[in-house]
């Protein structure tokens, strides 16, 4: 068919307006599923939603971006018109206004390095798997006996901790485990001296760290592999790497965090110097409370003393005695009045007894038949039959017989 210049081939496919943007959509989001890029932001919005929109440029053109609010939380630094960063997401179509736009996952400042970077996305992994969950932390015990250190045995940390745990608390036993804990390897180490002291078994807390240092020098304690060794440890575990401004995921993750080693030390264990005062103030409150325990019985004892019942202790005791007698009599009185009404009543019986006896009914002239062989009593003719044997008992003495009629 020809319309004017141009001709239309009926047979092709026609698109629609939505058809053709959800094609170009899939085309960029199989092209781009995941992309870096750099640029200045430009047009921020943050509406009370929680959702962030702004536009990346460089000095040839620009970008549209959305970062939705589960993961503006998880920002370091807010945004800020100007400021140049380093995004990454996935590039889509936004149907409606038929544009398309970057949906930002993570957003970095230019220049806070891969290694920051790195901190923050292994950081928000184990949060979202519960590796931080408060609820989830052991107790520190609070008398260790035996606690393993995981660190470096020449630096400065274990000397720290060794003399600062002998001079609070000296009966406690110390072990070391001793690792790398920098380089390559380190984080290796340091995992599988926690499991190690796991299978000894025989240690109640562990102390797991180094002295301070640069990011690279404490990277090992922000490995997944050690985050993990300390997640798995049954044993409770504080984290003590470098100086109180350092923060590692070791920190996070384990039962308890400490600024430095020192301060490790220090919490993993009482101060022999502060026991003693609590046990002196203790025994100070107790010899009070006895004091005042023995200063009442004593004003109870004077009371006793002034009371008439102990100062006419005799004449109370021969009351009581007398008291006894009377109960005693009267014990003997309701015993006797009790037998006597009981021997009367077997008299009675006696008697009763008597008079159903069945020799005194004989004695009347009354007379017993049984028939013969089994001497069963005879109570109606239409038990016997003509030459039955029978047997008669009379008071005194007894006669056999034979039937020979039955009426």
């Amino acid at each position: 068919m020809e319309i004017g210049k141009f001709y239309v081939n009926m047979s092709r496919k026609i698109y629609t307006v939505s058809e053709l943007t959800k094609e170009i959509r899939s085309l960029l989001e199989d092209s781009f599923p995941f992309v870096w890029v750099e640029g200045e932001i430009s047009d921020l919005r943050m509406p009370g939603s929680g959702h962030i929109y702004f536009s990346l440029k460089d000095e040839y053109t620009q970008l549209k971006c959305i970062m939705f609010r589960s993961n503006a939380l998880n920002l370091i630094n807010p945004p800020k018109d100007g400021m140049k960063v380093r995004v990454c997401g996935k590039v889509s179509v936004y149907e409606k206004g038929g544009i398309y736009q970057l949906y930002v996952e993570e957003l970095y400042p230019v220049g806070i390095g891969e290694l920051t970077v790195a901190f923050e996305r292994l950081k928000k992994k184990l949060s979202n798997e519960g590796l931080f969950d408060e609820t989830k932390k052991k107790k520190l015990p609070e008398f260790p006996q035996t606690i393993g250190i995981v660190t470096s045995p020449t630096g400065a940390a274990v000397k720290d901790i060794i003399n600062i745990t002998h001079r609070r608390f000296p009966s406690s036993k110390l072990v070391l485990n001793p690792v790398k804990v920098q380089g390559e390897g380190a984080s290796v180490e340091i995992a599988r001296a926690i499991d190690e002291f796991n299978q000894y078994g025989k240690v109640d807390v562990l102390i797991v760290g180094r002295g301070g240092g640069s990011l690279e020098d404490l990277w090992a304690f922000n490995e997944e592999v050690v985050a993990r060794a300390i997640y798995r440890s049954k044993i409770p575990v504080i984290s003590a790497v470098g100086h109180e401004i350092d923060y590692t995921i070791s920190d996070f993750v384990s039962d308890k965090r400490a600024p430095t080693p020192s301060a490790a030390a220090e919490i993993a264990v009482p101060d022999k110097i502060e026991l003693l005062r609590k046990t002196e103030n203790f025994l100070d409150r107790m010899s009070d409370v006895i004091y005042k325990k023995i200063e009442n019985l004593k004003e109870k004892l004077d009371t006793i003393e002034k009371s008439y019942g102990f100062k006419r202790s005799e004449d109370v005791l021969r009351q009581r005695f007398q008291n006894v007698d009377e109960i005693e009599k009267m014990f003997e009185m309701n015993f006797f009045h009790k037998f006597e009404t009981i021997k009367n009543r077997l008299s009675f019986l006696e008697l009763q007894l008597n008079l159903l006896n069945p020799d005194n009914v004989l004695e009347r002239g009354y007379s017993i038949s049984l028939k013969l062989p089994e001497k069963k009593v005879i109570k109606d003719s239409k038990q016997l039959k003509v030459s039955d044997k029978i047997e008669i008992k009379f008071h005194k003495g007894k006669a056999e017989g034979k039937i020979e009629k039955v009426d």
